[in-house]
């Protein structure tokens, strides 16, 4: 997986270490099956490490770059998911 998103101007504002764990959990991430992806990201947001509602957004908007409109809702409805958990 390219780092090229990293890169991207709107994630100028994120901290070097929230984004190089980013970087690791994408690379992790992308070795996963689609049956083992939640699991993996919901272990993932436990790790302690929290991002503001800004800079989840700018990293969504910017993982959203040439995305088709089905794996964009695929996306969204992930960040949806991960979001009711954090409420409990």
């Amino acid at each position: 997986m390219s780092d090229a998103w990293m890169k991207d101007e709107r994630l100028s504002g994120i901290d070097p270490a929230k984004l190089a764990l980013l970087k690791s959990l994408a690379q992790e991430g992308s070795t996963k099956n689609q049956s083992d992806l939640l699991p993996f990201l919901m272990a993932a947001s436990q790790k302690g490490t929290r991002f503001s509602p800004s800079e989840m957004e700018a990293v969504l908007e910017v993982l959203k770059t040439g995305k088709n409109p089905q794996q964009i809702a695929k996306m969204e409805r992930l960040m949806n998911l991960l979001k009711l958990m954090r409420q409990k």
